[in-house]
């Protein structure tokens, strides 16, 4: 699976990391989703969360999700499987450069997680708190798991 880095986002997350809020997303996780193993990269000055899930989506046997949460509230739930899918939800100033994502919540859809300005769309998670957003995107992941495709990654309706 790819390493994800800043440099593979053209708009960034404001402020330092918020370790309270990691903290916070990785106890949720924890406690929600048998699948997953959520880890800090360094305890004391995390720069981000991985979640590796034992399964993926499709034909992907493993896959992770990497999440970082700003104290201005920013932040990036990145998905990336064995078989080179990304996807991700973020919440940051863009400038307004992405056509179809008129808030600061958006979403880069599969398989490569684009910035293509035409490509990336209106987020379907539109609540702020750490715990709603996690909850949001375990749910998003959980549904798209069990229906073994890509589709609902960014729907609060139910897969066909």
């Amino acid at each position: 699976m790819m390493r994800v880095t800043e440099a593979d986002e053209s708009h960034s997350l404001r402020g330092p990391i918020d370790r309270s809020a990691l903290l916070t997303v990785r106890q949720i996780i924890e406690r929600e989703e048998p699948l997953a193993t959520p880890a800090l990269d360094d305890y004391l000055n995390p720069t981000v969360l991985e979640v590796t899930f034992d399964d993926g989506l499709g034909s992907a046997d493993a896959s992770r999700i990497d999440i970082q949460w700003s104290i201005q509230a920013d932040y990036k739930f990145h998905y990336t499987d064995t078989e080179e899918v990304n996807v991700r939800w973020g919440k940051h100033p863009h400038d307004g450069d992405y056509i179809h994502a008129l808030g600061s919540e958006h979403y880069h859809p599969p398989p490569d997680a684009t910035s293509d300005p035409n490509e990336v769309e209106d987020s379907c998670i539109k609540q702020s708190p750490e715990v709603l957003v996690t909850r949001a995107v375990l749910k998003l992941w959980r549904v798209a798991y069990h229906a073994d495709s890509y589709e609902s990654l960014n729907s609060v309706r139910n897969p066909p």
